[in-house]
């Protein structure tokens, strides 16, 4: 990678844009280690402006390190409902019970990725932000910038092999002795103005020193070549099972990759009834990674309770806000069963 010819100015002008431009972001407000290993977990894989009202919640539930490591598991996987990827959840619960376990906080990025669910992107940024560690951050915000800082053409095969080529020339790039307010620079860049579509480059405050800009906001645009895995078309047909004061739900095991300990609405297949002849109640669709799911939602009559399959169960009406239902299944119930 072809670095600016002046990396000093390049870091000036980024600073000198991000602290006039900056998001008033709450851990930047208010900045602490535990807001911030918090806020780079929850930005794991979700934009910020989904983020922001779980982060606010997370706080006002679980202030410090402290008070999350001794909640029921349970209990934090409730105040993370809606967020997704719950296996953040778990790492950052079981990251609060070692950390209060230390006698001291990590002060690397390697002793942060000794803890669960840090991987070293994380590590780097929580040990720049929060401790002043000079280790670069490199992630798909920063391989764009670099990409397109450098015009570097390079086809990649997945995001992991991307910032696996961009680690040393971001090092090699860090402000050493402000390696927090950079590298939140960077991303920010990445962002606000440096957008995978439309990237903003006649407002970008460091196009002067970009390789790509000087062909163009359309070439630009182009970098970086990541192949994306293609989608997946996903079809469910689910059973809405009603009394007048229950709901059948289905709990997804423990033991489970995705949404474990969570309840769902049951599909036909694992009730083991036959698809309905009449048009779904409702058709809903969302997205996870890179599957497409569509899901069929089927006016069902109520099953011998005897029969019901094991982690199925009657749940009261008035008690769905007491459980924790995947973010999709608790919207839908909540359009659809008032008119029930």
């Amino acid at each position: 990678m072809q670095l600016p010819e002046s990396a000093d100015r390049f870091r000036t002008d980024l600073l000198q844009w991000y602290h006039g431009a900056q998001r008033p972001l709450p851990w930047r407000t208010e900045p602490s280690l535990y807001r911030t290993v918090v806020s780079e977990f929850m930005l794991q894989q979700t934009q910020v402006k989904t983020m922001l009202s779980y982060f606010e919640n997370w706080m006002h539930h679980f202030p410090d390190f402290q008070s999350l490591a001794k909640t029921p598991a349970e209990n934090v996987l409730k105040q993370w409902e809606g967020l997704g990827y719950y296996s953040r959840a778990r790492n950052l619960h079981k990251l609060a019970k070692a950390f209060v376990q230390l006698p001291q906080a990590p002060q690397s990025p390697d002793e942060w990725q000794a803890l669960p669910g840090i991987g070293p992107y994380t590590a780097a940024a929580i040990a720049s932000i929060a401790q002043n560690y000079p280790a670069a951050v490199v992630d798909g915000n920063v391989v764009r910038v670099l990409a397109r800082l450098s015009d570097h053409t390079q086809s990649f095969n997945s995001n992991g092999q991307a910032v696996k080529a961009f680690t040393d020339a971001a090092q090699a790039l860090l402000d050493r002795k402000n390696p927090g307010d950079y590298n939140q620079a960077l991303m920010e860049l990445g962002a606000t103005i440096c957008q995978k579509t439309k990237p903003l480059c006649e407002t970008c405050p460091v196009q002067k020193h970009c390789l790509a800009q000087k062909n163009g906001s359309r070439y630009a645009a182009s970098l970086p070549k990541i192949q994306r895995p293609p989608i997946q078309k996903i079809e469910i047909d689910r059973a809405l099972i009603l009394t007048q004061t229950t709901v059948l739900l289905h709990r997804i095991p423990d033991n489970a990759t995705r949404l474990a300990g969570q309840y769902e609405i049951p599909s036909l297949e694992d009730l083991q009834l036959p698809r309905p002849s009449q048009k779904p109640h409702a058709v809903k669709t969302r997205g996870i990674a890179n599957q497409r799911i569509k899901e069929n939602l089927f006016l069902h009559g109520k099953p011998n309770q005897a029969s019901t399959p094991h982690a199925h169960h009657w749940i009261q009406l008035d008690q769905l806000d007491q459980i924790t239902l995947s973010g999709p299944h608790r919207k839908w119930l909540e359009q659809l069963l008032p008119a029930l």
